[in-house]
């Protein structure tokens, strides 16, 4: 990768993502925190694999040794000096106040368990976890941090002077603590016990997978699948974005690794500058909620409505492919519409050879799957494969991951996890909040009154904007731990069941990356290819239309959710998904609009009347049913019959 495109690229990410924005420490505090985060990972593995702590335990443990790190490595303001010999005395303080108070929490949690009361050592030690909490966020987080903030002061100050429906009575200081430190509904809740749990352990496995060669192997086997088709490079980017955004789980991320490599390839092609950003951020943006990890949130999702992962992974696989398949063909049209070509066939290496000297490296993934479907569970599952990854690693001398590898992906794998943890942490803030005021249930049933009881459309069109204004520029996994606690239930209460309302908002909230005015993931990948961002994000939103429009379909008939409703027939739900493939296709094809000449204005508008008979007949396609499919197909047949007979005939004018 050229130094420009490298340097350019870390300055977006250092902007956008507060992940990028790491210290770097030279001498003995260089050893100090590698050796930290070894430990960190060490224990995180060993606490998970034996089961000895309990959940609240294990996740008072676990924010005690994440705090610390958080501090250790995030800079106390943007501008501030990033390499360093020592740590500043403030942090200093922030460390050990954080390890004092979890460790109290820790020593004292069991007394409190018996009698549900605190002491005024309890609170005070609580006021602090707090102050360290936000502190730790703002770093990390900074827009989530705000959230909660706003959320806290909310409960804790400013409720009671609020009048009506969204009115609080006045809690004491002993009540709020004991809310959101002490009880599981706050950061000792299912926050940060997916982070300490599910979110650690994947983010982990991502690493392994990484350093073991696994992206290379993604990039090189999605050039053999598609490279030699027209526009191949964007058609690459899609599938390998979509494998290493489901395992890494952040499409800002994601965008900034491989987009560096795609967005140039693709521009180099002949794909505009705009296309080729736009490709990149829904590519990277799908992986979020794409099967078989869905970047480690549909852990999350089964256990909050508490299914297994299967259910909830074979519930995401259709909406997953046909995001997927839309944006394809969307890629595939405009390289037809530019006649664009494939990749030379030098330049692309043979499948058997790929095949041959890093096949292996799918093992680790087999192996995750094979255990997940025999019954363990996930986290066990991924925590088996971790330590599959290495010695799979030295089956080819191309993939062997040394000592110094292994302690790599080790340390990266435990800093990656560091930014989400904190904010699952702060999320237990917005939890509890919500819990303790009723703002979620009193939100919902204001909504209900708008819109009415088995309002589906119009519940869920407000839901969507919720969850997108929620989502916005916040992690996927936090995203739809907000959406969870204050979206959802409005789902529920105008008639969704529990799966689809859950996918819904999940879905919305990650396509925040791509929906202005914030579209965190266009911004990077508009940054990369130098194109304009507003033009990359409208192009994107294009071109992920599908994620738009399929998830008011299931939310009305979720038999598109696989496994998710009893009673569904096999053959119903293949139907389903094959009409539904035709539709986002159709959709696709009316958007992109394939003639590459310009014609009179009569035949335009012609042409113009068939691209919007595509996309209606896109949209009955994907609603599951025979009434409406039956529309599509007399729609289809009309925009065949206007091609052949109208524009057919119509010579053009001049090229386009």
């Amino acid at each position: 990768m050229p130094q420009e495109m490298e340097e350019k690229t870390r300055q977006l990410m250092e902007e956008t993502d507060s992940d990028s924005r790491i210290r770097e420490y030279t001498g003995v505090m260089e050893h100090l925190i590698t050796v930290v985060l070894v430990c960190f990972a060490a224990f995180q593995l060993w606490a998970n694999l034996t089961g000895t702590l309990g959940a609240v335990k294990l996740r008072a443990a676990h924010i005690m040794l994440l705090l610390p790190l958080a501090f250790m490595l995030y800079p106390t303001y943007k501008k501030e000096r990033r390499r360093r010999k020592f740590m500043p005395v403030w942090d200093v303080v922030l460390c050990t106040a954080a390890v004092f108070c979890f460790a109290y929490i820790l020593r004292r949690y069991d007394a409190f368990a018996r009698t549900g009361r605190l002491n005024d050592t309890d609170v005070w030690v609580g006021v602090v976890c707090l102050a360290v909490c936000f502190e730790a966020a703002r770093r990390t987080s900074g827009n989530l941090a705000v959230i909660a903030l706003v959320f806290f002061s909310y409960f804790a100050l400013w409720g009671k002077y609020v009048p009506g429906v969204f009115g609080t009575t006045a809690f004491p200081l002993k009540r709020v603590i004991k809310s959101i430190v002490w009880d599981t509904i706050g950061i000792l809740g299912t926050g940060s016990g997916v982070s300490a749990t599910y979110i650690f352990v994947f983010v982990l496995f991502g690493a392994f997978l990484k350093y073991s060669g696994f992206s290379q192997f993604i990039n090189d086997i999605s050039l053999t699948l598609v490279g030699r088709s027209p526009g191949g490079p964007a058609k690459v980017s899609v599938i390998a974005s979509a494998m290493m955004g489901m395992i890494n789980g952040s499409a800002i991320a994601n965008v900034a690794t491989t987009g560096t490599i795609t967005i140039p390839l693709m521009k180099k092609t002949g794909y505009k500058k705009e296309f080729a950003g736009a490709v990149e951020a829904v590519a990277s943006t799908g992986g979020q909620f794409t099967p078989p990890i869905m970047g480690a949130v549909g852990f999350v999702m089964a256990e909050f409505i508490a299914v297994s992962y299967t259910k909830v992974m074979m519930a995401a696989a259709i909406p997953a492919v046909l995001y997927y398949v839309s944006l394809l063909w969307s890629v595939h049209l405009e390289a037809k519409r530019l006649g664009l070509s494939g990749m030379s066939p030098e330049n692309i290496p043979k499948a058997a050879e790929v095949l041959k000297t890093r096949g292996h490296l799918l093992i680790p993934l087999v192996v995750l799957l094979v255990m997940m479907f025999l019954g363990y569970t996930p986290l066990y599952a991924a925590i088996i494969s971790i330590f599959v990854t290495v010695p799979v690693s030295w089956l080819r001398k191309e993939t062997r991951m040394t000592p110094a590898v292994i302690l790599q992906a080790v340390t990266e794998g435990s800093r990656s996890a560091i930014g989400v943890g904190v904010s699952c942490v702060i999320i237990g803030v917005i939890i509890g909040s919500v819990n303790m005021t009723s703002l979620g249930v009193n939100f919902g049933n204001l909504i209900l009154k708008v819109v009415g009881e088995g309002q589906l459309f119009l519940g869920g069109l407000m839901v969507m904007v919720m969850s997108i204004i929620l989502g916005m520029g916040v992690p996927g996994v936090a995203a739809y731990v907000i959406v969870y606690a204050v979206a959802v239930p409005v789902l529920r209460g105008v008639g969704a069941t529990e799966m689809a309302a859950n996918m819904f908002c999940l879905i919305y909230a990650c396509l925040s990356n791509i929906t202005p005015p914030v579209a965190m993931s266009s911004y990077v990948a508009s940054g990369i290819a130098d194109s304009n961002m507003t033009k990359t994000s409208l192009i994107a939103i294009k071109l992920g239309i599908a994620g738009f429009i399929v998830p008011f379909f299931f939310l009305d008939n979720p038999v598109l959710l696989v496994g998710s409703t009893e009673g569904v027939a096999l053959g119903t739900t293949v139907y389903s998904f094959a009409t539904a493939c035709v539709g986002v296709l159709a959709l696709a094809s009316g958007l992109a609009g394939l003639p590459t000449k310009k014609y009179t204005a009569s035949a335009t508008t012609v042409r113009l009347f068939c691209r919007g008979l595509l996309v209606a007949a896109g949209i009955l396609f994907i609603n599951p049913s025979f009434i409406t499919d039956g529309i599509a197909l007399a729609l289809i047949a009309l925009q065949f019959l206007l091609e052949k007979t109208v524009l057919s005939r119509s010579k053009p004018i001049s090229p386009a």
